[in-house]
C-alpha cells in the first residue's frame, strides 16, 4: 500500500474508531466529520464530486447497511442513515420512560415545527401538508375520497405504481367509475408525445388525471406541469404520485400545478422508515374534509 494511502487509511481509522469510546453532548464525532465534508463539498461540481472517494467514504460510514449484501434497491425503501436510526431509538426509549409525559408534552411539540420544515422544502403552506406513513397511503386517501360517481372517467397510465392501479380498479368495481388507461412508450425525451398521450384520453366525462412524476420502473420523468395545465383547462383535477421525485431533484410542489401530491419521506429524503407526506392544494382542502366515501363491506 502506498504511503499516502496508508496515511489516509490511518486517518480514517482514527476518526471512526474514536466514536466507539468517545461521546458528546452534541453531535457524535463521526457526524461532525460528515458535516465538515458536506460543507467542503458545497463548491464542488457534481461531476467532480462523483469521483471524490474521500467524500463518499464519509457518506458510506453514515449508514449501517449489511456488508454481506449489495443493496441495489434504494427506491422502494431507502436505508435510514445512522443519525436517523439513533434518533428513532432515542425517542422510542423516551416514550417508554413516561409515555403520557414524553409523548404528549415533549414529542408532540415537535409536530408543527416538522410540518413547517416540510412545507419549506415543498414550497407550500404548512396547512397544505399532512404527515402520514407513505405515498400509497397518501394517494389512496385521495383516490378513495374523491367525489366520483358512476360514469365519471379517470385517466391513468399502465406504467403507474401497482398500488395505485389497484386502488382505481377498486373504485371502478365499487362505484362504477370508468378508467381510461394509456400506455406510454418509454423511455422518451419527447415531452409533446407524453403530453399528447394524456390529453388524447381526456373527454368531457374526465374528472381526474393521475400522473406519476418519476416512473419507478425506469426513472422516466413526466412533464407533469404541462399535462396539469391541459387538464385544468378542461376542469380536470390532477393527482401526482411523487414517491420517487420528492427530494430527488430540485422542484417545489406548487411548480407542478397539481391539486394533490404524495411522497414517501423514507426514500430520497432519508427520513425514518414508515413516514410520508400528503399535499392538498388549499382550495381543495374544504371539499376533502367534508366528503367521506361510503364504506362497502364485501
Amino acid at each position: 500500500m502506498p504511503a499516502s494511502n496508508r496515511r489516509k487509511f490511518l486517518q480514517r481509522a482514527g476518526i471512526f474508531s474514536a466514536t466507539a469510546f468517545l461521546s458528546s453532548i452534541g453531535q457524535p464525532a463521526w457526524s461532525r466529520n460528515l458535516s465538515t465534508v458536506l460543507k467542503e463539498a458545497e463548491g464542488i461540481s457534481p461531476d467532480d464530486l462523483a469521483t471524490e472517494e474521500d467524500f463518499w467514504y464519509h457518506i458510506q460510514q453514515s449508514f449501517t447497511v449489511s456488508p454481506s449484501l449489495i443493496n441495489l434497491n434504494n427506491g422502494g425503501v431507502s436505508p435510514a442513515p445512522k443519525t436517523v436510526q439513533d434518533a428513532m431509538k432515542r425517542y422510542y426509549d423516551y416514550s417508554n420512560e413516561a409515555p403520557s409525559y414524553y409523548m404528549w408534552r415533549i414529542l408532540d411539540q415537535g409536530r408543527e415545527p416538522l410540518r413547517n420544515n416540510l412545507a419549506n422544502i415543498a414550497g407550500c403552506s404548512p396547512e397544505e401538508i399532512a404527515i402520514n406513513r407513505n405515498s400509497s397511503e397518501g394517494l389512496e386517501t385521495i383516490i378513495f375520497g374523491l367525489q366520483l360517481k358512476a360514469g365519471d372517467e379517470v385517466v391513468a397510465a399502465l406504467q403507474d405504481y401497482p398500488n395505485m392501479i389497484n386502488a382505481y380498479k377498486q373504485r371502478e368495481m365499487r362505484d362504477g367509475i370508468k378508467m381510461k388507461w394509456i400506455s406510454l412508450e418509454l423511455p422518451s425525451e419527447d415531452e409533446d408525445y407524453l403530453v399528447r398521450q394524456y390529453v388524447s384520453a381526456f373527454t368531457p366525462k374526465t374528472k381526474v388525471v393521475h400522473i406519476t412524476h418519476i416512473i419507478n420502473w425506469n426513472g422516466q420523468i413526466l412533464p407533469v406541469k404541462k399535462i396539469a395545465n391541459e387538464a385544468h383547462k378542461r376542469g380536470i383535477e390532477v393527482i401526482v404520485d411523487g414517491a420517487h421525485s420528492f427530494a430527488h431533484f430540485n422542484f417545489k410542489i406548487p411548480d407542478l400545478d397539481c391539486d394533490y401530491f404524495a411522497a414517501s419521506l423514507h426514500k430520497w429524503l432519508y427520513a425514518p422508515i414508515g413516514t410520508g407526506v400528503l399535499y392538498v392544494k388549499k382550495e381543495k382542502i374544504k371539499q376533502s374534509i367534508l366528503y367521506s366515501p361510503p364504506v362497502k363491506i364485501h
